[in-house]
Order: C-alpha cells, then sequence, then structure tokens
C-alpha cells in the first residue's frame, strides 16, 4: 500500500517532541517516518498474526499429502495414481483462481481483514467436507477432489498476506520479514506430514460416532485439525489484528508530498516481474512434484504399507522442516554479506543436484505385488497364511495377505518396473536433503526479490499473481508426475524435472542484469536522464 499523509496528531510543539524523542526509520522509499513504541508493537503484532496465517494456509496443503493416496484408495477403489495428480492438483487450482481475486479485493477496498476472514471461512467449511468424504455417496474421489480444490480457494489469501507484508515494512525490513514469512511458508509445507503422523495411532477405524457419522481416524483427522486451526486464526484476526501500513504508524511523515511524486514518477520493470513470475513457477513446480510423488513412490520402491509410509514419509519430512528453518536463519545472515541473485542460482544448481540424485540406478530389482492386484484395489481374498516373500532370480514377490491390507511393491501393470532398478535409501535421503536446502532458499529469494522489483506501490494485485503462478506449478506438477511415473516411471518422471531446473538455469543467467530492486533502478534512470 502506498504512503499516506499522516493526520495532524497533535500541536506544533508535541509533533516538535515527537520528532526529538522517536529515532527516524527508513521507509520502502528511502524517506523517513518516525513511529512511536506503541505504534511499533501493533504493527508488529499484525504481522506476526500475517506469520501464522501463512503458515496454517500451506499447512492446509501439505497436511494431507501424505495420507491423501491411501485415503482415496479407502474411499474410492476406482482411484488409480492418475486421478492422485488430479485430486493433488486441486488445491492448487483453487489457489490459482481466488488468488488474483483475493488481491485485488484488498487492493480495491484498501482492507486486508475483509478478504482473509472470507478465505479462511471457506478453508474451515472446505478441510471439514474433506474429513466427511467417507459419508457421501460413490465416486467419493469426486467429492474429495471438490473439497481439496475449495481448500485450495480458501488458501489463496496468501497473495493478500505477501501484500499487507510489503506494505507494513520498511525497505531495511522487507527481506528479513518476507524470509520469516517464507519461512512459516515452508515450515507449514513441510511440517504438515509431520503433524499428519500423531493421528497414525488412531488407525484406519479411528473413533466414530455414527449418529452424525463422523470419524475421526490417521485419514480424517488432520483435516479436522486444519478447520480448528482456522478458527483460532479467524478469532485471531477479529480480536487482535489491526491493519498498520508504514505511512499509517508514522507519527510525523517527512515530505510526503515528495513521497506521492516519487511513487508517480517511478517505474517497475515488468519483464524483471514476469521473469521472477516464471522462476518461481519452477521452484513450486519442483517441490510438488516432490510432494506427490513421495508416497507412491516409497510403497512401491521399499513395500512399505501404507501406515508405514504416512509415518515414514511424515518423519522424513520433519526433518526436513528442521532443516528449512536452519536454512531460513541462515539466509537472514547471509542476504546481509551475499547478492541475492546470485545465491538463487546457487541454490537452482542444487535443485538440479536433488533431482538428479533422485533418478534410480543399480541392479537391484524392485519388489513386485502378486500379479493380477493393483495398488488401487483392496485384496478380496484372504490368505491363511502369513505374508512370503517369493524370489526370483530377477524379482521379488509379495503377496498380502489380510482382506484389508492392499498390496505393496511394483503392479504388475507397470512395465517400467522390468527395467528400473531400486532406489538406494541413502540415494533418496541425500535427494531429499538437497532439496531441503535449495527449496527454501529459492522460495525466499523470489519473494523478497519481487518485492524489491515492485517497490513502494500496492502489490496486492502482483502478489496475486506471483501466487498464482506458484499455483498453477502445484496444479501442473502433480499432474505432470503422477502421469509420467504411471506410464515410464521414477527414472523419467526425475530426469525430466532435471531438464526443467536446467532450463531454468538458463533462464535465470539470461535474465540475471534485470532483477534489480525498483529503488535502484529508478536511481540508475534518474542518473541517466540527469546526464543528458
Amino acid at each position: 500500500m502506498a504512503p499516506r499523509r499522516s493526520k495532524n496528531r497533535g500541536d506544533p510543539d508535541e509533533r516538535s517532541k515527537l520528532l526529538q524523542s522517536v529515532p527516524p526509520i527508513e521507509s520502502s522509499n528511502s524517506i523517513q517516518w518516525w513511529e512511536d513504541d506503541k505504534d511499533n508493537r501493533r504493527r508488529w503484532w499484525s504481522i506476526r498474526i500475517m506469520y501464522l496465517t501463512m503458515f496454517l494456509s500451506s499447512m492446509g496443503f501439505s497436511i494431507v499429502v501424505s495420507s491423501v493416496w491411501p485415503f482415496l484408495r479407502k474411499v474410492d477403489h476406482s482411484a488409480d495414481e492418475s486421478f492422485l495428480g488430479w485430486v493433488v492438483a486441486a488445491y492448487s487450482l483453487g489457489q490459482l483462481v481466488a488468488s488474483p481475486v483475493f488481491g485485488g479485493w484488498a487492493n480495491l477496498r484498501d482492507r486486508t481483514k475483509e478478504p482473509l476472514l472470507v478465505s479462511i471461512v471457506i478453508n474451515v467449511a472446505a478441510n471439514t467436507m474433506y474429513s466427511y468424504t467417507h459419508a457421501f455417496p460413490q465416486p467419493r474421489g469426486v467429492y474429495m477432489l471438490v473439497a481439496r480444490a475449495l481448500v485450495g480457494f480458501g488458501a489463496g489469501n496468501v497473495a493478500v498476506v505477501r501484500s499487507y507484508a510489503a506494505a507494513a515494512t520498511t525497505l531495511s525490513e522487507r527481506t528479513s520479514t518476507m524470509a520469516t514469512m517464507s519461512a512459516f511458508q515452508a515450515i507449514g509445507f513441510i511440517l504438515g506430514p509431520v503433524l499428519q503422523t500423531a493421528f497414525v495411532p488412531l488407525g484406519e477405524n479411528g473413533i466414530e460416532w455414527k449418529a452424525i457419522q463422523l470419524s475421526i481416524n490417521m485419514y480424517t483427522g488432520p483435516g479436522f485439525l486444519s478447520a480448528i486451526l482456522g478458527i483460532i486464526n479467524i478469532l485471531l484476526l477479529i480480536f487482535v489484528f489491526k491493519e498498520c501500513k508504514v505511512a499509517d504508524t508514522a507519527g510525523l511523515v517527512v515530505n510526503s508530498q515528495e513521497i506521492e511524486k516519487s511513487e508517480e514518477e517511478g517505474t517497475v520493470d515488468y519483464f524483471a516481474v514476469i521473469a521472477t513470475n516464471i522462476l518461481f513457477f519452477v521452484i513450486l513446480f519442483s517441490f510438488a512434484i516432490f510432494e506427490t510423488i513421495t508416497t507412491p513412490l516409497t510403497i512401491v520402491m521399499y513395500a512399505w504399507t501404507q501406515s508405514q509410509a504416512v509415518l515414514y514419509n511424515g518423519v522424513i519430512l520433519g526433518c526436513l522442516a528442521v532443516q528449512s528453518v536452519c536454512v531460513m536463519i541462515a539466509i537472514r545472515i547471509l542476504s546481509k554479506r551475499f547478492n541475492e541473485k546470485r545465491m538463487m542460482l546457487v541454490a537452482f544448481f542444487i535443485m538440479l543436484g536433488s533431482f538428479v540424485m533422485l533418478i534410480p540406478y543399480g541392479d537391484q530389482p524392485i519388489p513386485r505385488v502378486a500379479g493380477g492386484l493393483h495398488p488401487a484395489v483392496n485384496i478380496t481374498t484372504p490368505s491363511p497364511h502369513p505374508q512370503n516373500i517369493t524370489h526370483s532370480p530377477n524379482v521379488t514377490v509379495l503377496t498380502t495377505p489380510a482382506a484389508t491390507t492392499p498390496p505393496r511393491g511394483c503392479p504388475w501393470e507397470y512395465n517400467w518396473c522390468d527395467n528400473t532398478p531400486k532406489l538406494f535409501m541413502g540415494q533418496m535421503f541425500a535427494g531429499f536433503f538437497l532439496l531441503g536446502l535449495s527449496y527454501p532458499t529459492s522460495n525466499v529469494l523470489s519473494y523478497a526479490m519481487y518485492s524489491k522489483i515492485l517497490g513502494p506501490k500496492p502489490q496486492g494485485t502482483w502478489m496475486g499473481w506471483l501466487t498464482a503462478s506458484g499455483s498453477l506449478a502445484r496444479t501442473l506438477g502433480p499432474v505432470f508426475v503422477s502421469q509420467i511415473y504411471t506410464y515410464h516411471g521414477p527414472r523419467i518422471a526425475f530426469g525430466a524435472a532435471a531438464g526443467i531446473v536446467l532450463v531454468a538455469i538458463f533462464w535465470l543467467i539470461g535474465v540475471y542484469r534485470r532483477l534489480v530492486p525498483y529503488v535502484e533502478r529508478n536511481k540508475i534512470l534518474t542518473s541517466y536522464a540527469s546526464a543528458d
């Protein structure tokens, strides 16, 4: 939001005392302004509520990532991995539609609270619908898809949150605030599956209240938890949050006419804006591939059961969450010493290495499911014998004893299992570790660079488009990887992802000189104009 003239808060003597007693602060356009301690506390409390809103919005996406596949198979036996890609993508498709809408709403009404409250109410209702998927008639997978799309629509408030953070901070505070905001977003993405593991002890049946068709189990619990946290978020917005833009909190604004004039005369490099959107698309596309394929991949590669996959992947992602926190702290320190664009380039090279590391090699075969069984279909014929593992020279065949336990390992319908080796466990961990370095780094820096390129102008709509580009990436990523993985296997899927990252590296190198902050760019243009 653009700085505005401050209101008269007292006689000239009082304003002079305020001017002498309060230290000056640099605004987003390098013009000094002042705020007292009370305004400063109020401003930062509101920013912290935005941190929480960002965390909950991101967690709403990832909290079901490790369990959505087994939950989908439980409620709709006709669903396969291809449909799983659409269910995962539905969230991002909803966010893609909602982000420009909520961002434009915030700009048009000059209000942050209104779109946030509406979006979170939608989110609470959608998470409740997701947890009640079992109560709908078949095909229940369609209702699950609709619920996830509505959860994503509610998460379109990310643009509003970031726009407010940009308007409520000075240029010197911007990178650290955006880094913290991205930290909460990344932690929400990665910590969600960890919270999912807390519901694993409930099992597939859990606690039931048949009178209202309520079932709280390892699959529905995360949805109910998200709804409860959303209600808490609504209460904080109503009773604690106060909109505090930089100029609004100022006790005295110096040369406000000069501020308005500088905004009118300054120009934004829209090519740099579009270039950053493209880079952000690749960042989110890559992480969406990772989130979508992790659970099906580990079930196939290591013959994990559904409960094991939910638990183990939750633990893995929890470790990545801790790693991300450390990376975010490091970025706040390193960004003061190193060029942000160079750090971004390094992060993309690390991301490329992560996908190359996840490409299987070697000669150890993948465990095979017994003939005729498919992971989307439950066993209907129980076996009186315990689980058998049958070895042949080139393949391990698993048969599953229980009627309620879906088969594990690689289905015979997947022809790529014949020529794809098993992914070494250490190789998988190394790939995840590299991705845990590259994703939070590139995510934080892209937001900080984008905000600086836009400058002091209202950023709600533009932040909405950045969020929309990320949502488009998380829409196409799951569909892309689920289709390629189903028909061609992990080698082609991760190889294609590595190719996309490589193209992004060349793109970043090509636009490197154009990614200049608004203030620096207009100083250069002004100096050129003066020289002429």
